[in-house]
């Protein structure tokens, strides 16, 4: 086999299919011997059994609750170990995302001319089609102050906070990085045998960078494949719970700076996000104030900003 593809799915069950339906064409594409397996984190809206009827070719697995992204796809690499021959490599893919038919290709090939990158990502893109940055650098304390005072767009789009210039993308040539978004990772095998499944301390958010570190740190390089391009339409599982995910986020981001930055840096990314929201708090209470939203929205995002606050 040449490639296994994990899709971890919660309650998207149209996305899904279409998401299954473009790694179908891919696979056919470039005529690569793969297979797919979509964890469904118990979802409600029949997504498990729309996939296995629509799909009979494709293994569903169903979990008894909800694993999270980390515990969803490790469920579905732990599916692949147990095969008597394993992939070359695999594909965590989110089930907000379609691939273009050449896509896997592009992946699979850069793999296979440089023996010393363990994991790729992709060119991603929003549904519209405008670029969605796919490729970041670790975190920094100049990334979590622009994310409460964005200053400008060109700083907001910039090296300093963590993303890569728009004409390397542009360009179409590979080129290194510290991790891609999660929502679309090829990963050698050998890479998961040696550094190991992703994290499941982390529920939702930061599991990618965990695993990128740990990647980095035993040797590998990470690249970004341009012309690997996935339409990722961003944040539809977890828009469902937003105040409880923004929680969830910054509870990743904590758990991965104990683990890998220094106590000074902990220190002062507390100040700065504590500091940042009690600005978004301001802004809410206005925003209720002017009737922009009601009093029980209000009171969800602050909560949320209070729960992060007494981490």
């Amino acid at each position: 086999m040449d490639l296994g593809i994990v899709v971890v799915s919660y309650n998207v069950r149209e996305l899904t299919l279409a998401c299954v339906a473009s790694a179908c064409e891919a696979l056919t594409h470039d005529g690569l011997d793969g297979h797919i397996w979509v964890v469904d984190n118990a979802s409600t809206d029949g997504s498990a059994a729309a996939v296995g009827q629509r799909y009979p070719q494709v293994s569903v697995m169903e979990c008894g609750g909800n694993l999270g992204f980390a515990g969803g796809a490790n469920l579905g690499l732990e599916a692949i170990a147990a095969l008597d021959t394993t992939p070359a490599s695999v594909l965590i893919l989110n089930p907000d995302t379609l691939m273009a038919p050449d896509a896997l290709g592009h992946m699979i090939r850069y793999l296979e001319a440089h023996p010393r990158v363990g994991l790729v990502g992709a060119q991603l893109a929003y549904g519209d089609g405008s670029l969605q940055h796919g490729a970041f650098r670790f975190p920094t304390l100049a990334m979590a102050f622009l994310e409460f005072w964005p200053l400008n767009h060109r700083l907001t789009d910039s090296r300093l906070n963590g993303r890569y210039p728009r004409r390397r993308y542009q360009a179409g040539e590979p080129f290194a990085i510290d991790h891609p978004l999660g929502a679309a990772m090829m990963v050698r095998w050998q890479i998961i045998r040696e550094v190991g499944l992703l994290d499941t301390a982390y529920f939702m958010y930061c599991e990618e960078i965990d695993w990128c570190l740990r990647i980095r740190r035993a040797g590998w390089v990470i690249a970004c494949v341009p012309r690997a391009r996935i339409t990722h339409l961003a944040g539809q599982s977890t828009r469902q719970f937003r105040d409880r995910m923004f929680v969830a986020l910054w509870r990743s981001r904590y758990l991965l700076f104990s683990r890998y930055y220094s106590p000074a840096y902990q220190f002062l990314v507390r100040r700065i996000v504590r500091a940042g929201l009690r600005r978004e708090a301001r802004g809410v209470r206005a925003a209720l104030r002017r009737g922009e939203i009601t009093s029980e929205e209000a009171e969800r995002r602050v909560g949320a900003f209070r729960q992060v606050t007494e981490m």
